[in-house]
């Protein structure tokens, strides 16, 4: 009876955001246009058929999944195409059409995806094997003659007149393998060196991999000009660093890596240094008028969003168009336009919730490579609407990042719908009740740590009887001096 109430209350959040969904796009092609095309109904019919495919899978092969994402994606999904569809209207493009059929391809690759992946532990078996394909990706807009530069950020690859931001699917891959590495080395990154201001810092040796990231991290900055993607790969790392090993020491670290990286690319690298001018002096004359690098664009925003107030202008009675980027990098800012600050929390409280149920699956799954997946691909989504909200707000400078499952664009919708198709698949594995029994595909791991647990417990017996055989030794009146060097080596 309790399965069945689950059941019914999973499909009537589902359908509640569907209601909510075909609502705003009926209020605002009728305000605009007086009707709603033919094509665009057509699109609308097929996305939400699509979403209930999605649920029925998940129900299917993942019964006991977290279904609390899946409306929220829906909502977040329907509130951006309703806005660069207003959009469209102004500025006579067809941009949010390409946007629906992305949404139809994120779709039913997540549907796949899910369908394939039984248990989401295979993907440790490659992590090498991940993280060349992530750094493959993350380097390939350097390619000459096959990466594209953009708003001057070389971070696109190009096919004909289309171009695909290969980044967005390397954060996935070096998720994969950030959080198999940090699995299998946790316990000696876990050993404290100095305590130094109340931290226990890291020891030297073991700093190794911030340092290569970090590294990777700056070079992505210096040669493809992209702040943002350097900073989330590097905020990554250090947050599944923390909690593969529970050391506050290495936020200390991080947060000097990141500040001295921060420092350095201002003074370094002129793109860096317009922005910081930007969110420091956005209203002084000489830098809303510069070009390249001015404020115009976060001023436009800013109005934007003042126009709109506590309720906004209404769905179709605004003037978002007015800023540049408005459906992609300000879509934060038409949204509070029209919804005003109003429809911005309730955007806010959508991430939270997709946040929170991310969190409370790494908190609860047993598996330590999947409690760092689960936390790493979760902070990953919340860096990035971080990062862009305060951005946009002038919390912090702009990094060029882009707003989950609302901005247009296909590579970033895609990435983060496969993202939270791989919460979703950890989270069934979280909440699953321990009396089912194991995967046949993953016996032999469970064979392989008993067999661990059982050496484990042999060499602790033979130290313990080689102790009890040195104490019997009590006759020897005096001390070898290369026995002792030998105990204290051991």
């Amino acid at each position: 009876m309790n399965l069945i109430a689950t059941r019914i209350r999973q499909i009537a959040l589902l359908l509640f955001a569907t209601l909510l969904s075909g609502m705003a796009f009926l209020q605002m092609f009728f305000r605009i246009d007086g009707y709603v095309s033919a094509s665009y109904t057509a699109m609308l019919l097929i996305v939400m058929a699509l979403f209930l495919v999605f649920w029925g899978v998940l129900l299917v092969k993942q019964p006991y999944a977290s279904q609390a994402i899946l409306p929220c994606i829906m909502l977040l999904t329907a509130i951006g195409t309703v806005l660069i569809a207003r959009i469209d209207r102004q500025n006579n493009t067809h941009v949010a059409m390409k946007q629906m059929v992305w949404v139809c391809i994120a779709l039913i690759l997540s549907i796949i995806f899910v369908i394939i992946l039984n248990d989401y532990r295979i993907l440790r078996r490659f992590s090498y094997v991940s993280m060349v394909i992530g750094l493959v990706l993350l380097l390939s807009p350097m390619i000459p003659g096959f990466g594209k530069e953009i708003g001057g950020a070389r971070i696109w690859v190009g096919f004909g007149s289309h171009t695909v931001q290969p980044g967005e699917f390397a954060k996935l891959f070096l998720a994969f393998f950030f959080a198999a590495y940090l699995f299998n080395h946790r316990d000696r990154l876990a050993v404290g060196g100095n305590k130094v201001l109340g931290f226990h810092l890291p020891r030297l040796r073991d700093t190794g991999p911030i340092a290569l990231v970090w590294a990777v991290s700056m070079g992505v900055l210096v040669v493809q000009h992209d702040l943002g993607t350097s900073l989330m790969f590097f905020a990554m790392f250090v947050s599944m660093l923390y909690v593969a090993t529970g050391r506050r020491g290495w936020l200390a670290v991080g947060g000097i890596a990141f500040v001295v990286g921060c420092l350095v690319a201002v003074k370094l690298f002129a793109h860096v240094q317009y922005r910081v001018d930007a969110w420091l002096h956005p209203f002084d004359n000489a830098i809303y008028n510069r070009f390249p690098g001015g404020s115009a664009q976060i001023v436009s925003g800013l109005f934007g969003l003042a126009a709109g107030g506590t309720i906004g202008t209404g769905l179709g009675q605004g003037h978002p168009s007015l800023t540049p980027l408005a459906n992609s990098d300000f879509i934060y800012a038409s949204i509070g336009e029209e919804l005003g600050l109003t429809g911005l929390l309730a955007v806010l409280v959508l991430y939270l919730i997709i946040i929170t149920s991310g969190m409370i699956t790494a908190m609860k799954i047993k598996d330590g490579f999947g409690k760092l997946l689960a936390s790493g691909l979760v902070f990953t989504m919340a860096f990035q609407v971080f990062t862009v909200v305060g951005g946009i707000t002038l919390v912090i400078p702009l990094t060029g990042l882009t707003l989950p499952y609302m901005a247009a664009g296909g590579s970033s919708l895609v990435a983060n719908y496969l993202l939270a198709a791989l919460l979703i698949v950890i989270s069934h594995a979280a909440n699953k009740p321990e009396s089912l029994p194991v995967s046949d595909t993953f016996q032999y791991e469970a064979l392989a740590a008993l067999r661990e647990r059982e050496l484990q417990e042999r060499a602790r017996t033979a130290s313990v009887d080689n102790n009890i055989e040195k104490d019997s030794i009590v006759s020897v009146p005096t001390v070898n001096p290369l026995v002792n060097r030998g105990d204290s080596d051991e």
